[in-house]
């Protein structure tokens, strides 16, 4: 019925390489800003639909329950009291952690493993917590102080929404809201390396052996379910459309895109290109630990029934390695010209390029590996840069999928695709090359948004149950297999050596 997004800003502070940081309240405003356009956009579509009726209490409600999805393991931490983020947020893919996972690890990136489902990395939220702990003068001073430490919060960014949705203004120049409830979902906890993956609680030893010392745990979000009626939006949070409405469903992205492709059932999986590239799969009412370095995580809990856990793995860049060649190389002038230079060459020629602009995530986790272009001669162009960049995402997604058919002894028949990346029909038409089954697009291509508003309209009873919500999934159109096995391994191959050429670049 109507949508609305803005970019918010990247920031790379200067002199400090693999450092990635988004402010707290730009994404908060901008969040603002998209449900202010939407109700707009409603009332001015032709169905109609003003929002601003549900105001008033003897009106039929329009709007029956708010959603939540975001990226899992971005990090902030702010003060309950006067609204104002300590420090910018740290992004799930900043680097400045390594040093303190490798610390942790002590030789054994695996130590949490038991517990958590989780390497030691620099990926997830604690370590983020960790830094903040140890160089923010303001937050260590109030976890210093008896009185204030009580106000301090640390939450990934739908603890933050929420908090947002559910407060008021402070009134406070370079603050937020204040007062609001402060929660997040088993999906998102999952992934700081505080949560035991057995009781789905804070483990306070764990946050302890993360964080160097004893936080209280009035500081981390009260961990719920990821569909139920948490709270509703207040009367004062910035848009009175929206006041009382219940928010009911959150889910970490990669969770709701799950949701979202209706894999309700052990062995059914999904992969995102988004900005980064995740697989991931439900293995049921039980983790299942990883041997092939993928994540055991939380797939999604609806509300006092038992948790689904789901096998997972997490690549720091594909989306955001084509947005690489449009904003640092400048070859490119929006991501779709990438399929357009990559179509003019009926190969790479045995150039790769290996985006580990982060270190390699799933499933090498080598924090010292960087990105690096193999195999170029001159006879090389733009062209065979646009076609290398796409099909490492394709190279990407084939190390998982062997991962998880490792790890979980299923093999996929079939590979469910969503995100912004299944809009380039030579990346599916590789990726189904590359893995040699078919790739299945759904109708719905924003499937992290879908299984949001599932989750929530499945709280407050739009759908009855999970096999409703499966019922409405739809196939667009389905990728074959057409390369040759030859051709395939050869391929393959050139991958995995241009993989151990971005080993070692970094002396940790």
């Amino acid at each position: 019925a109507a949508s609305a997004q803005m970019e918010h800003t990247q920031i790379f502070p200067p002199s400090n390489v693999g450092w990635h940081e988004h402010d707290p309240l730009e994404i908060w405003g901008n969040t603002l800003t998209c449900i202010q356009n939407v109700v707009e956009a409603l009332k001015q579509s032709e169905f109609g639909i003003d929002l601003g009726s549900d105001a008033d209490a003897d009106a039929p409600r329009l709007l029956h329950a708010i959603g939540i999805t975001n990226q899992r393991e971005t990090t902030i931490a702010w003060n309950a009291e006067t609204g104002k983020p300590y420090h910018n947020a740290i992004v799930w893919d900043d680097l400045r952690t390594t040093q303190i996972a490798s610390n942790i690890a002590n030789g054994n990136n695996d130590r949490l493993r038991s517990k958590t489902g989780l390497p030691l990395a620099s990926y997830f939220a604690g370590t983020k917590v960790r830094w903040m702990i140890d160089h923010v003068p303001s937050l260590r001073a109030d976890l210093a102080d008896d009185f204030q430490r009580s106000r301090v919060r640390f939450g990934t960014m739908d603890a933050w929404i929420v908090y947002q949705l559910t407060g008021s203004s402070s009134g406070a120049v370079g603050a937020a809201n204040v007062g609001g409830e402060f929660i997040t979902d088993v999906t998102n906890a999952s992934r700081w390396l505080f949560m035991d993956l057995g009781t789905l609680q804070w483990d306070e030893g764990l946050v302890e052996e993360v964080c160097g010392v004893s936080l209280p745990l009035t500081a981390l979000p009260t961990i719920q379910s990821s569909s139920q009626v948490y709270a509703a939006c207040s009367s004062g949070f910035g848009e009175r459309a929206l006041d009382g409405v219940p928010i009911a469903g959150i889910l970490g992205d990669q969770q709701a895109a799950l949701f979202g492709q209706g894999a309700f059932a052990p062995g059914e999986a999904k992969n995102t290109y988004g900005t980064g590239l995740f697989l991931m799969m439900n293995t049921g009412l039980s983790p299942v630990p990883s041997t092939h370095g993928l994540l055991t995580t939380v797939g999604y809990r609806i509300g006092e029934d038992d948790a689904v856990y789901a096998l997972e793995g997490s690549v720091s860049h594909s989306g955001s390695t084509i947005q690489w060649l449009r904003d640092q190389l400048q070859i490119i002038d929006d991501a779709a010209e990438s399929e357009v230079l990559a179509k003019k060459t009926s190969s790479n020629d045995g150039l790769y390029f290996v985006p580990a602009f982060a270190g390699l995530f799933a499933p090498y986790w080598r924090s010292d590996a960087r990105a690096c272009i193999v195999g170029m001669t001159a006879s090389h162009n733009k062209n065979h840069f646009a076609r290398a960049a796409l099909e490492a995402t394709a190279y990407q997604t084939k190390d998982v999928f062997d991962a998880i058919d490792k790890d979980s002894n299923v093999t996929l028949k079939e590979l469910k695709v969503d995100g912004g990346g299944t809009m380039n029909q030579l990346l599916m038409q590789f990726q189904a090359d590359m893995i040699n089954v078919p790739v299945v697009k759904p109708v719905v291509k924003e499937t992290t948004a879908l299984g949001a508003a599932f989750a929530a309209g499945l709280a407050v009873g739009v759908w009855k149950d999970v096999v409703e919500i499966k019922s409405l999934w739809a196939e667009e159109e389905r990728f074959l297999p057409a390369m040759n096995e030859v051709d395939r391994k050869k391929n393959l191959s050139g991958w995995k050596r241009a993989i151990d050429k971005s080993m070692g670049w970094v002396d940790e």
